[in-house]
């Protein structure tokens, strides 16, 4: 039980780690790329104001286009100012050399008017008007193509498509985005060294404490032998005395014969969630052990008047120990006499479900609630108008079920599909 409450423990702590870490990163890295799409996004929109190219003012004087057919007067763009101190859009006069970018116009028809490389040299005429072909005929207005931020518009009755180069930008972020992979997963990894470093240390005082409780059970269980035995011995020694039946004698035999019943199972209950249970492992066949264990239920169920069937499949042999696993097919099947209702039906079945011995029994049970009963695998657990002190059980029995199970590496549920039955499953690994 400590064992698995550490491998819990360490599972849910790497996977709240790594949770943690997938979203930081994640919203690291769509930030960062939704900053470079709004980038290239307003440097398009400049040139896409500009008729492909960037305003005069952005330019040196040298460098500056034509003034001929433009209007002296003509007022500067919101936010544009001549001079060192220019400033477009949040831009600095850098980016229009900072920026390679193509230009192809469309004409109304469709075709490919003309490509404008002045500021790119990666790509040959023919390779950009294969791109700008291909990009046209999409129909969208943005995207990316081949390390190309691209958007669409119409200038003079032709469409305009801007292609920049974003590669530069684009490698940066896979560069980044790997990188922040690649830490997350080394902070994941060191992580988990350290909690299997110290997760001993975290679970060491409920260790402890779970041992003692298990050995003041086992302790107990011992001590409280002693007692019972003497009250037993002296309740029959009163009824010689007496020579006649005495109700009260009678009814002090039978409380101790139950709290020894009851101390012999939780010791056995105790003895079966250590660690490692002193069981004598070897193979055998359960399909043998089941039929026999069901043979001697058959008069108890015609003796109260229920129905019994049993399917046991053949050749199915398991690694374990013959008296713990006939004790967990006697606690199913007495589980299920006890609690279905009189005229009910128990069902047994063993089959092979893959690379486990499948253990099914079923009964007939007064109306319970619907779905997932592992609820009853809790000690002294009893389902409420069916499971009571009058059948003459503790609560502890499927309790013994699940550990005798668990020690035999299988795993065990409970459920009620329709509300008037109770299906327990139990799935031991083949030898």
């Amino acid at each position: 039980m400590i064992r698995k409450l550490r491998k819990k423990f360490i599972a849910a702590a790497i996977v709240a780690v790594f949770l943690v870490l997938l979203l930081l990163i994640g919203a690291i890295n769509v930030l960062n790329y939704r900053s470079l799409v709004a980038d290239a996004d307003d440097t398009l929109q400049i040139l896409a104001d500009n008729k492909g190219s960037f305003p005069r003012q952005m330019l040196r004087e040298q460098d500056r286009p034509s003034d001929q057919g433009m209007p002296s007067d003509m007022p500067l763009p919101a936010g544009e100012r001549d001079g060192a101190g220019f400033e477009f859009r949040g831009w600095n006069r850098e980016l229009a050399y900072q920026t390679r970018y193509f230009v192809a116009f469309f004409a109304a028809d469709g075709s490919l008017a003309s490509v404008n490389l002045d500021n790119l040299v990666s790509l040959t005429e023919d390779e950009a008007a294969s791109l700008a072909q291909s990009v046209y005929t999409v129909g969208k207005a943005k995207g990316f193509a081949n390390g190309y931020r691209w958007c669409r518009t119409v200038c003079d009755g032709e469409t305009m498509l801007l292609f920049l180069n974003c590669e530069r930008e684009l490698s940066t972020f896979r560069s980044f985005l790997y990188a922040s992979i690649g830490i997350s997963l080394a902070g994941t990894l060191a992580v988990f060294l350290l909690l299997l470093l110290f997760s001993g240390r975290i679970v060491r005082p409920i260790a402890e404490s779970y041992e003692k409780q298990k050995r003041f059970i086992t302790d107990a269980g011992h001590e409280l032998k002693t007692p019972i035995t003497i009250i037993r011995a002296d309740a029959d020694v009163l009824q010689a005395e007496m020579g006649a039946e005495s109700e009260w004698i009678t009814d002090i035999r039978a409380q101790t014969q139950r709290l020894a019943e009851l101390t012999s199972e939780l010791v056995y209950l105790s003895k079966m969630e250590e660690e490692d249970p002193s069981l004598s492992m070897q193979e055998l066949s359960l399909s043998e052990l089941v039929e026999e264990t069901a043979q001697s239920f058959r008069a108890l169920a015609l003796s109260k008047g229920k129905t019994f069937s049993a399917s046991v499949g053949s050749d199915l042999n398991v690694k374990g120990d013959e008296k713990a696993l006939a004790k967990l097919v006697s606690i199913l099947l007495d589980n299920a006499m006890k609690y279905s209702p009189e005229g009910g039906t128990v069902e047994l079945r063993l089959e092979q479900a893959g690379k486990n011995a499948r253990l099914v029994v079923k009964n007939s049970t007064p109306p319970m609630e619907k779905g997932n009963a592992d609820r009853l695998f809790e000690r002294f657990a009893r389902e409420d108008r069916s499971r009571n002190s009058e059948s003459g059980g503790f609560g502890l029995g499927l309790a013994i079920a699940k550990a005798v199970t668990e020690a035999h590496r299988g795993k065990i549920r409970a459920e009620s599909e329709d509300g008037a039955s109770l299906t327990v499953t139990a799935e031991l690994p083949l030898a």
